[in-house]
């Protein structure tokens, strides 16, 4: 199992490889253009300066996959209710990396003292909805056609767990 441990800026390559893959080749991320070497480093920064975790799962120095969360909406009543995002790399995938990462950021929000971690998902991400399913996340909405990418509307489902 790889280490989970907090992003460095040298993770950032690896974890913009990770990420731009995702934009180009998937619906995990409702992007089309691919970010930049400083857009990642403005937003690790952005991340650690609002206390908010980036954590990578690492084999050694290699980066195989990365997760974070941050602010749901930006009004003080959703103060205990966070997002999170989790990317594994293509070659790492079915190897508990996600799942690891997912648990990784629910522990860090319970420490915050966090009530309720969200998941936006594309709904056409069955791997997704079942990992988080499995870590006790329950669909809490399903937005139909709130996304475009690819030529084809996509439908995004909400996952929850409360803390």
């Amino acid at each position: 199992m790889p280490t989970i441990r907090p992003a460095r800026e040298q993770d950032l390559p690896a974890v913009l490889d990770i990420y731009n893959h995702a934009i180009e080749h998937t619906t995990a991320v409702f992007a089309s253009d691919p970010h930049t070497l400083d857009m990642r480093k403005a937003w690790l920064r952005e991340k650690q300066d609002a206390g908010f975790p980036v954590l990578v799962a690492s084999d050694g120095d290699h980066v195989t996959g990365f997760a974070t969360y941050g602010q749901f909406r930006a009004w003080p009543g959703y103060k205990y209710t966070v997002e999170h995002s989790v990317y594994v790399g293509v070659e790492a995938r079915r190897r508990g990396i996600g799942r690891a990462l997912v648990e990784a950021v629910v522990t860090d929000a319970r420490r915050q003292g966090m009530h309720a971690i969200v998941a936006g998902i594309g709904s056409d991400n069955d791997v997704s909805i079942r990992m988080h399913a499995r870590l006790g996340f329950v669909e809490a909405g399903h937005l139909r056609e709130v996304g475009f990418k690819f030529g084809r509307w996509l439908d995004l489902t909400f996952m929850q767990l409360l803390l």
